[in-house]
């Protein structure tokens, strides 16, 4: 079996697919659905998105400084592909999409309602690196659909039926592998799994 070299091409999948909501004052709200985004830094709390210049929600981001990530879920992965191939300059995207536009608690760019988790973020520094600028920004805030807490508020992110983006088609997350540490775990003999003491 052999392997392949191939020119420089962005093959880092899977990825979250994203839907980004911005606003100018006064104007219609607008979604961009982005798969070039990620965590940057824990405290401060950061992320960031990239976008091409030539998408219209790149001027609203870049002038008012700040947006919401919505995270995307199998019941919103039309809406979520609609929101990537149309433009906002053409569209009204939360009309066309049926989505709801409710007030950020930080930001002046609303959250979409159906979204389990909305990330509220205020750019720091826009950084042009070439077909797309990255905008690093600070997280202000999270807002929770409570549907995902248990009774004890512990958030079951897991449960949304939460979807992502490879190589040009969207999928479900799927069957659990494992949990963060479990590999440096031992069971003990009553079935618990304890820490492995370093």
């Amino acid at each position: 079996m052999g392997r392949e070299n191939w020119k420089p091409g962005n093959m880092l999948y899977p990825l979250p697919a994203v839907m980004v909501s911005c606003a100018r004052p006064n104007e219609r709200p607008n979604i961009i659905t982005i798969a070039w985004a990620g965590t940057v830094c824990t405290n401060p709390a950061m992320v960031s998105i990239s976008i091409k210049p030539e998408r219209y929600s790149y001027s609203i981001i870049r002038e008012t400084g700040e947006f919401v990530i919505n995270l995307t879920t199998k019941t919103l992965v039309r809406a979520a592909d609609y929101c990537g191939v149309r433009s906002g300059r053409d569209v009204d995207k939360f009309r066309e999409t049926h989505l709801t536009a409710i007030p950020a608690v930080h930001v002046g760019a609303p959250l979409i309602g159906e979204s389990p988790v909305n990330i509220e973020c205020r750019v720091k520094e826009v950084l042009e690196l070439g077909s797309h600028h990255m905008f690093l920004s600070e997280v202000l805030g999270i807002d929770v659909d409570d549907r995902y807490l248990d009774d004890k508020g512990k958030l079951q992110l897991n449960d949304a039926e939460l979807m992502v983006y490879s190589h040009g088609t969207y999928y479900q997350l799927g069957k659990a592998l494992g949990s963060f540490g479990y590999s440096v775990r031992k069971k003990r003999e009553n079935g618990a799994s304890a820490r492995k003491k370093r």
